[in-house]
């Protein structure tokens, strides 16, 4: 894949975006691996919205927006979208008094052995 300054032509950089919408797709398709693994792991309602660790995940998602010269709000608002994505079907199906998710292979989230 050439880099935008190499690219000779409309048909150059359309091939590369192609080739990066790939990869992002498939690292979208990553992370909601890790963010519905780690949603097994909680129990109750609380621990699977972690609001804290929502926050601080979106802080942090912010700062590395702007020291890479992105727009932070656009970040967050992509972060806020897949967090809620991720999240619709459980909504939908699970009623909130139950406890959703067992915590992961034992005791405190750690794998037995």
């Amino acid at each position: 894949m050439k880099h935008p300054e190499d690219c000779e032509s409309i048909e150059d950089v359309r091939q590369a975006i192609d080739v990066l919408d790939r990869e992002i797709i498939h690292l979208i398709g990553r992370w909601a691996g890790y963010v519905e693994r780690a949603a097994r792991c909680k129990t109750g309602e609380q621990g699977v919205r972690a609001p804290e660790r929502q926050r601080t995940m979106l802080v942090e998602r912010r700062r590395r927006a702007g020291e890479n010269g992105h727009d932070p709000d656009v970040i967050e608002d992509i972060y806020r979208n897949l967090v809620s994505y991720l999240r619709r079907p459980r909504d939908a199906t699970v009623p909130e008094d139950v406890a959703i998710h067992r915590p992961c292979n034992g005791l405190n989230g750690k794998r037995s052995q």
